[in-house]
């Protein structure tokens, strides 16, 4: 630690940075990022990183709260890693991520994309719309701690109540700690991926280390009924790898809906959904009312997954393309196109998303993106070789989608629309959609 930098400081809080961390100003004039504060808030932190531009730091003791600090919901916020915005008020969240949304564009792109930032759509309800989790476990003296990690940290907080989730995940959080505490079996349990859908079902896939798999499934089966769903439930057990997973009992797919009339999507484990569904729900419809798609339309849906955008879209173009490179993914895609009647209207592949572009020679007249929180790097110089006339990106991080777009809007696009959807409450994560259009 350098000498002009006190391990301990006094600092008062003047702003939310992206990352959702309190913005300061350090003892040596530095800039000093801090976790879990808000506006306004004066106190003692603790010195983490000291870098050459900027400290971290984390906090010790408030001394004096900010006018828009409240009272956490949650009673394990703070020590829990699931969530780090409830100590704002949701109108504040959805405020602050607006803001900082807007000030990260005009530092990317130019003050001139204010024109373009539409306001955020907020959720119409801040708890309980997590739909699914991985719930982290560790056994200890007899007891079987569930819940999530610890920021920066492998210490699972032993969650007993967490409101940000569904009602049927809400409610086994203490059957499930019940099932395995004191027993052989719980050192060899290190997590639970808990799951429900838009029909009520719920799915539990079990992750077990030990080395008597058929053992460990003629234990648990029988105890499956002290879990007491409200609902159709399904459980499975995976040992290691994706491709040793045991189906225990009940239908191992989930249903959401989508689109009007609704289109219900099926997926598996390992697969991929929205945690949100009903601002998921929201999203398609953003996609569509931006996409304007025609019914001549060849489109191309990137990152397509189980069809969440490539079957919507599929009712209103000619034919859409759906590229994904999971392959169970593009299986469900597949099935889901059967049962919904709109297989002749869809093609789906499994692929990486630049090796799709590179065999393409006519361009489509329409490209959706929807990648993992890496971003879409690798298809930049694909789509500005296709140029397709129009590009609709949907992100789960706006750092990487403003890094993608920047080349693109240096090669011939324009940006006309770009806006966030809060699919995160209580976290400072936000969803952006951007659509862009060829120049000419």
């Amino acid at each position: 630690m350098a000498s002009d930098c006190p391990a301990e400081q006094l600092v008062e809080i003047r702003s939310l940075a992206q990352g959702g961390h309190g913005v300061a100003t350090s003892a040596d004039g530095r800039t000093l990022f801090v976790p879990g504060t808000v506006p306004g808030d004066r106190l003692r932190c603790r010195i983490t990183e000291v870098r050459r531009r900027y400290l971290r730091g984390q906090l010790v003791e408030l001394v004096q709260s900010g006018p828009e600090r409240i009272v956490p919901q949650c009673r394990h916020f703070g020590d829990c890693g699931g969530c780090d915005w409830q100590m704002l008020a949701y109108a504040d969240q959805c405020r602050y991520k607006q803001q900082l949304l807007q000030q990260t564009c005009a530092h990317r792109l130019g003050a001139a994309v204010a024109e373009c930032l539409e306001p955020l759509l907020a959720s119409e309800t801040a708890f309980g719309y997590r739909s699914r989790a991985q719930l982290k476990a560790h056994a200890a003296g007899g007891a079987f701690a569930l819940g999530f990690y610890r920021r920066g940290s492998h210490f699972v907080v032993d969650v007993q109540d967490c409101p940000l989730l569904a009602a049927p995940l809400r409610a086994l959080l203490a059957p499930l700690r019940q099932l395995f505490a004191g027993t052989s079996y719980a050192a060899w349990v290190p997590q639970i991926d808990v799951a429900t859908d838009d029909a009520g079902a719920i799915r539990l896939l079990v992750h077990y280390r030990g080395e008597d798999l058929a053992a460990f499934c003629r234990w648990l089966q029988p105890r499956l009924a002290a879990l007491a769903v409200a609902g159709p439930l399904a459980v499975l057990v995976q040992a290691g790898r994706k491709a040793r997973i045991r189906l225990l009992c009940g239908e191992p797919q989930l249903r959401i809906r989508v689109d009007e009339p609704p289109l219900w999507l099926a997926y598996g484990p390992g697969g991929f959904a929205q945690v949100h569904l009903a601002q998921n729900r929201a999203l398609v419809a953003r996609l569509l009312d931006w996409a304007a798609v025609q019914p001549s339309d060849q489109v191309l849906d990137l990152y397509c997954g189980m069809g969440n955008f490539t079957l919507p879209l599929a009712r209103r173009a000619a034919r859409v393309t759906g590229v994904e490179d999971y392959a169970p993914s593009i299986e469900a895609a597949r099935a889901n196109a059967r049962e919904t009647g709109l297989a002749a209207r869809t093609v789906f592949e499994v692929a990486a998303t630049a090796d799709c572009l590179s065999r393409l020679t006519a361009a489509p007249d329409l490209v959706v993106l929807d990648p993992p929180r890496s971003g879409a790097y690798e298809a930049v110089a694909g789509l500005v070789r296709l140029r397709p006339s129009r590009l609709v990106y949907v992100s789960c991080d706006p750092q990487t989608l403003l890094r993608d777009l920047v080349p693109l809007l240096g090669q011939g696009y324009d940006l006309l629309r770009l806006g966030a959807l809060d699919l995160f409450p209580q976290t400072h994560h936000t969803e952006v959609v951007a659509l862009l259009q060829a120049r000419g």
